[in-house]
Formats: structure tokens, C-alpha cells, sequence
């Protein structure tokens, strides 16, 4: 692929740029088998390839310049706006609204942020396309002081950019490198955008994360589901269905979700830190007739997933896990490694911290793997592992 803010020097995020794709992804399976290295019983399977370009459905756009002439994309070195609007990894949605939404920076008169000189209002735009063409907006602000004037403006920029569903403004008062605050106003009746996945429709509001590459997401829930199913059915598990199901780190519930509905009979429990990730789910499990709450069938909850494993009574047999780069960590690797889980299914963004929770982890003996690329361009990707544990080692 050729990027011509690439070429010139003034964007480097996508390392692997000008790289042919197929070498692209014969590195990155070849770097995550070295990763994990040689274990008993562990076969690769092809990698799952992404479009090269047109592929990310979030864009997080750093607004620089000046109120007349607004720059959307990133900083310098030295702090000053970089105009990345025709950047060619966003979906068509994104990238068609963008030039709209700077135009709106300057019809709303919303100060960018000078971040050397710690002045200004509008630090980011957040825009997420769902796989049904609408958007969802967010207006990454320093105060409310241009809250009254994006309301004002608000009608123009919902007929000029059509496919809006959801606007928000996201307050982030402090000097920090961080993307976002914690506060939200939902400018729209609508708060939720919903990315449709293999017939499920996933409720995502603002702050609830969910993976870049919606196509390659797709698959990884698909991949995840069908080995899961196969893994039950060889073992000849009572029809093929576990008893109970535990999703740590579940974010918006797409793997539970997707497990539910391949096990109608089995109790599935996703746990995620965020409140607004766990309300998203349940939306989503009211809308598919599965609960969502307490008590029902589906449940999501929010709270610390290692906290919720450790003090649970009894491990279910099937645990799918989906944690952030640093693993799971000491304590939820010990607690799978002496329960009676007799699956993990194990979603990662780091094949480093997914190395080091395998070998922490002996009893569930990895037994595929596959390479999701959610990433391309960059050195990033995602691993999907199914682990069973070993027939000495059943509880």
C-alpha cells in the first residue's frame, strides 16, 4: 500500500507501510510462533488476512491549527497539528466526514487545543462507522465552553454528514497524553451504535471499547465459536454444552454473546471493568432475548475480572479470556491453572504477556492458534489460542 503522508515523512504510525502485505503477514505469524514457541500439540493455522486499506472503523483524530484553518490527525515533535484527513486505513464513512467535521470546528468556532501552550478547547475527535454506515461522534474537549455552540450547530452537521447516529462531548479538563476523560453528554437521542457481526448487533456507547477492524473481529468471534463447539463435541460433553461459561474482560459481550447463541442451553456470565462496556452488553442481550441482568440465562456484570475468578466458588468449564497487552496476570493465571476449567479460550493482543500466562498455566495445554490481523501496516496483531487441559490434570 502507498501512503503519500507516509512517503513525505509526516506520519510514521504505520510502520510496515510500503511493505507488500503477504510479507507483512508471513512476519507477523512467524514473529508470534517464535513468541510462544515450540509447544507439544500446537498447530497453526493459516493466518486470517484483512483488507489493506479501508479497514479501521475508528478513527482518533488529534484536532491542531487554528479555529479558521483546523488541522485533523496528529501532532508533531514540537506539538503543532498534522492534517491526516485523507488517510487511507478509515472506513469510506470516516473518511467521507471528515472534511465536514473540520469545516464544523470553524462554523462552531471551537478553539483547538495548543498543547505547548496549554490553551484552547477541542483536543480530539473520536469517529466510529458501524458495519451499517453510521457514525458516532465525539467531541474531545478541555471545558464545556463550546458545549451551547456545538448544540447550536448540531442540525447543520447532522445534514451534512448523514450518517450520524450518536454525538457526544467527552470532558478531559488535565494536561495529559491521553485520549479521553471520564465524563460524557450524549448530544443525540440515540446513545448507542450498533456494529452488526454475523447476525448479532453489538451495542457500543462512547466510552465502551470495541476492535478496530470490525471484518476481522468478525472472524475472531466466528474462529472462537466454532473451535469451542468442536472442542465440546469431541470430548462428548453432554450434547456438546458446557453447564456455565465465563467471559473475562468481555468488553461490549462479543464473544459472549456469540457463544450464547451457539449454546442456547449453557449460563453465560461476561465480567468487564467498565460500566458502560456492561450496560452496552445487556442492551444487546434485552435486544437478542437473553437477559443481560442477574438471574438470567446471559449476564453481564461489571467489576474486576481476576477478582470476580478468584472469589467465585467453582471455575465453569469453559473460560474465554480477552485481556489487555499486559495479560492476565499472576493471580487469574494461577486461579485457571487450579480450577476445573477444561477450556480456555484465550484472545490477545501481545503474544509477549501471552507467553508468559501459557507457561504460567501448564495444566491447559495450548492446541491451536491463529493470527487475526486487525492491524495491517503496523507490527500489531491479534492471537486467538484454544487450550484444553491435559487428562492428568482434570479436577
Amino acid at each position: 500500500m502507498h501512503c503519500h503522508y507516509f512517503a513525505a515523512g509526516r506520519c510514521g504510525s504505520c510502520t510496515l507501510m510500503e511493505q507488500p502485505y503477504a510479507e507483512q503477514l508471513a512476519a507477523k505469524q512467524s514473529v508470534a510462533a517464535g513468541v510462544l514457541g515450540d509447544r507439544d500439540g500446537l498447530v497453526w493455522l493459516d493466518p486470517h488476512a484483512s483488507r489493506e486499506s479501508g479497514f479501521r472503523n475508528k478513527a482518533k483524530m488529534v484536532v491542531g491549527g487554528t479555529v479558521d484553518a483546523p488541522t485533523v490527525g496528529i501532532l508533531d515533535p514540537d506539538g503543532h497539528g498534522v492534517d491526516l484527513r485523507d488517510c487511507g486505513l478509515y472506513t469510506p464513512g470516516i473518511h467521507a466526514a471528515l472534511p465536514a467535521l473540520a469545516a464544523f470546528v470553524t462554523r462552531a468556532a471551537i478553539a483547538p487545543y495548543d498543547v505547548p501552550a496549554r490553551r484552547g478547547e477541542l483536543k480530539n475527535l473520536l469517529l466510529t462507522e458501524s458495519p451499517d454506515g453510521e457514525l458516532m461522534l465525539r467531541f474531545v474537549l478541555r471545558s464545556q465552553e463550546p458545549v451551547a455552540r456545538i448544540r447550536k450547530h448540531l442540525p447543520w452537521l447532522l445534514d451534512a454528514v448523514p450518517g450520524l447516529r450518536v454525538v457526544s462531548v467527552n470532558l478531559l479538563p488535565e494536561h495529559r497524553a491521553v485520549v479521553e476523560g471520564e465524563r460524557e453528554i450524549v448530544l443525540t437521542d440515540a446513545e448507542t451504535l450498533t456494529m452488526r457481526l454475523n447476525g448479532i448487533g453489538l451495542h457500543l456507547r462512547p466510552q465502551s471499547f470495541f476492535q478496530t477492524n470490525t471484518e476481522v473481529a468478525a472472524a475472531l468471534y466466528r474462529g472462537a465459536t466454532s473451535w469451542l463447539t468442536e472442542a465440546l463435541a469431541r470430548a462428548g460433553v453432554a450434547d456438546g454444552v458446557p453447564a456455565r461459561v465465563w467471559d473475562l474482560y468481555c468488553g461490549v459481550g462479543g464473544f459472549a454473546l456469540h457463544v450464547a447463541r451457539a449454546l442456547p442451553d449453557a449460563d453465560v456470565t461476561g465480567i468487564e471493568v467498565s460500566a458502560e462496556a456492561i450496560e452496552s452488553a445487556r442492551t444487546t442481550a434485552r435486544d437478542l432475548g437473553l437477559g443481560g441482568e442477574s438471574g438470567a440465562r446471559v449476564r453481564f456484570a461489571a467489576g474486576d475480572a481476576t477478582g470476580f475468578a478468584v472469589g467465585a466458588d467453582a471455575a465453569p468449564d469453559v473460560v474465554v479470556v480477552n485481556p489487555p497487552r499486559r495479560g492476565l496476570g499472576a493471580d487469574l493465571c494461577a486461579r485457571l491453572e487450579t480450577s476445573s476449567a477444561r477450556w480456555v479460550v484465550y484472545s490477545s493482543c501481545n503474544p509477549a504477556s501471552l507467553a508468559r500466562d501459557l507457561d504460567a498455566m501448564p495444566s491447559l495445554r495450548p492446541v491451536r492458534a491463529q493470527l487475526f490481523d486487525m492491524f495491517p501496516q503496523t507490527t500489531h496483531a491479534e492471537v486467538l489460542v484454544l487450550l484444553e487441559r491435559r487428562p492428568s490434570a482434570q479436577r
